[in-house]
């Protein structure tokens, strides 16, 4: 093949984030260096799909040459090792977008988590994703020479570096279209220009590729047997080493583990193996195979909105897209895998995707698959699905919210704290809360606030202490959200103990309810003096049945909304009422008693403001004027003293 340079070099400098990853990889991943080979066949299989797509609409990109393939060899002289594909190829726009930078959003979030600990980092390095970096791991220079199908053989593009600061591109000649990458191994790693290392890496990390993976086997000359017959020479030829069929055609039954992780490393580019996967081929109405998995660590761009995420779809076995967002709910957008099938035409576009019946039915299918996994999880490994919670569970909890149809079935998996446990671990569920429910319970009793601590400490929680009811407690930023649309669970309501009027139901014996009205009676002048010195502050004062050791409160009215739902309304830009507190006073604790024993009422406005300055603390944790609330304080104790 001849190829000559047909403009000069351009040299270009890597962006800061990439110099950075190159050099942690180089020190951090010397444990496992052989993946670089797994990552680099992976991408040469992608472009194979997207050339086998695009040519559906353009057979001509084909060139004459439709048997896809990717080729392996070594020099050992050289002590090279070359990757050679005939997909889609790239030009030079394409070579500086997908080999100059690191074409990922979170970045920043991704060495903002760096420890510096190697073995720690390299898991992080699994979790952003690296794919073609990862040559750097054995390779002191990189040579990429790549034609994109369909254009001209003089506008082939060559891209060199050596893994430092910057990278060389430059205008070449190049027959074939495609992607050649050539690795100049470190002295070092001499290991990897060998036929039996090669082999064996590919049939351990890439047996599932569905592009034939080729590896040159030498032929045998003529020569003579031991009887003296005549053995025919053998020529050399290009020998398929892994299976190269599509791994999710094959029957389950047929599969180890180790191929499904495999394949998961391969499709997602994950260093990790997944923690579960659901494989299942459905026939009838709509017939498709879906392959499915959970990871075990979130990316770094989890939380960003605008990132395209979704599963691969294959059409009859002929890949599609990457990303088609349109099979699973945004709320399980962790979720990787593929889906293959037999009722969508091969044109299929993006835009016939969002109206279309088969893929209403598809998502419908992958998203019961993976909440029966999730479920199963749950009961069966809970060691593992904690570990899925603290990774996902946020993500898991827009679900109500988002899917009408399936709240019931997301309810089941959320996890959250409760006062049945002595940290703040999110490990209970509603079924866990509903079979330790005392006799007669028919609500679920939960509270939200901003910490973990600030939950567990909340004054409205003594009268469930003492009666020793379970309190759900809820401190994520997304959970009042939540329970706006979370009311009931397996037709018990679930109920806020900072909100509105108490009710305890059948918990409550006559005997209590009957000392609850008397007090309100006893007390009814004493509230409204209360009322009458705050009432620009409050909705209304009451007297509090719910207090057992402090001497008052504030909750949210029935019909308001919560300063923590206010909160989130602020944070994404949208205006909010004004919502006053109900303030509620403990009529039994001695402070109450004292203050209301006061007869000065300037003194007696201070002691019931500093009441509602300490509720609103213990409540929200903070208070809109602090200092005037520590003049107060300082004035009441200074009166103390005379």
């Amino acid at each position: 093949m001849s190829e000559a340079a047909t403009q000069g070099k351009q040299t270009h400098g890597f962006q800061t984030e990439v110099k950075q990853l190159l050099q942690l990889m180089i020190h951090s991943l010397y444990s496992n260096k052989e993946i670089f080979l797994r990552e680099l066949i992976s991408n040469a299989a992608d472009a194979s799909d997207k050339l086998r797509f695009a040519a559906l609409s353009n057979n001509a990109l084909y060139e004459n040459d439709g048997e896809l393939k990717i080729r392996v060899s070594f020099d050992e002289e050289k002590n090279t090792v070359t990757i050679e594909d005939n997909g889609i190829g790239m030009n030079a726009d394409d070579a500086t977008e997908h080999l100059g930078t690191i074409a990922k959003s979170g970045t920043a979030d991704f060495f903002k988590n760096l420890t510096g600990d190697q073995a720690k980092d390299s898991q992080l390095i699994g979790q952003f994703g690296v794919g073609f970096y990862s040559a750097f791991i054995v390779a002191k220079k990189v040579v990429v020479r790549s034609r994109k199908a369909g254009d001209d053989v003089s506008q082939g593009v060559e891209w060199t570096s050596e893994g430092e600061g910057d990278y060389t591109i430059e205008q070449i000649e190049k027959s074939t279209r495609g992607t050649e990458i050539t690795l100049f191994l470190s002295d070092e790693e001499k290991e990897f220009a060998s036929d039996f290392k090669l082999r064996s890496i590919i049939k351990k990390y890439s047996d599932h590729i569905a592009t034939p993976v080729e590896m040159w086997k030498e032929g045998t000359p003529e020569s003579e047997g031991e009887d003296g017959e005549k053995i025919e020479a053998v020529e050399g030829e290009w020998e398929v080493i892994n299976k190269a069929d599509a791994l999710w055609t094959r029957d389950k039954s047929e599969l180890e583990d180790a191929e499904y992780q495999e394949f998961y490393k391969h499709i997602s580019h994950d260093f990790e193996d997944p923690l579960t996967w659901a494989h299942n081929k459905v026939e009838g109405k709509s017939e498709y195979t879906s392959l499915l998995y959970i990871p075990k660590k979130a990316p770094f761009d989890l939380w960003n909105r605008d990132k395209q995420r979704g599963l691969k779809l294959y059409v009859q076995r002929v890949f599609i897209m990457d990303d088609a967002e349109q099979f699973m709910p945004t709320y399980l957008r962790f979720v990787k895998g593929l889906v293959d099938s037999n009722d969508l035409p091969l044109n299929v576009s993006r835009e016939i995707l969002q109206d279309n019946k088969v893929t209403q039915t598809l998502r419908k299918g992958c998203t019961t698959r993976v909440l029966k996994m999730l479920d199963r999880m749950g009961k069966n490994d809970k060691e593992n699905y904690q570990m899925f919670w603290d990774e996902f569970g946020q993500v898991l909890k827009e679900g109500p919210a988002e899917d009408m149809g399936n709240k019931e079935a997301i309810a089941k998996l959320l996890r959250f704290a409760s006062t049945h446990n002595e940290d703040g671990t999110q490990s209970v569920s509603f079924p866990e809360y509903l079979e330790r429910a005392k006799e007669g319970q028919d609500k679920i009793y939960y509270l939200v606030a901003d910490t973990y601590e600030a939950a567990a400490n909340n004054p409205a929680l003594e009268i469930f202490r003492k009666k020793g009811i379970e309190v759900v407690l809820m401190y994520d930023r997304i959970d009042e959200w939540l329970m706006s649309h979370l009311t009931e669970f397996d037709g018990k309501q679930l109920v806020s103990v900072t909100r509105g009027d108490l009710d305890l139901g059948d918990l409550e014996d006559e005997e209590a309810k009957k000392a609850q009205e008397d007090a309100d009676k006893e007390f009814a002048t004493s509230i409204e003096r209360f009322q009458g010195v705050i009432s620009d502050r409050v909705k209304e004062v009451k007297v509090s049945h719910r207090l057992t050791d402090s001497p008052a409160c504030i909750v949210t009215g029935n019909s308001d909304m919560s300063p923590q739902m206010i909160d989130l309304m602020k944070q994404m830009g949208q205006p909010v009422p004004d919502v006053k507190p109900v303030f509620e006073v403990n009529m039994e604790h001695e402070l109450v008693k004292h203050i209301d024993q006061v007869q000065d009422e300037a003194q007696f406005k201070q002691w019931v403001e500093v009441l509602l300055d300490q509720a609103t603390l213990a409540e929200r944790g903070t208070i809109s004027d602090p200092s005037t609330f520590v003049k107060r304080m300082n004035s009441l104790m200074l009166s103390l003293t005379k």
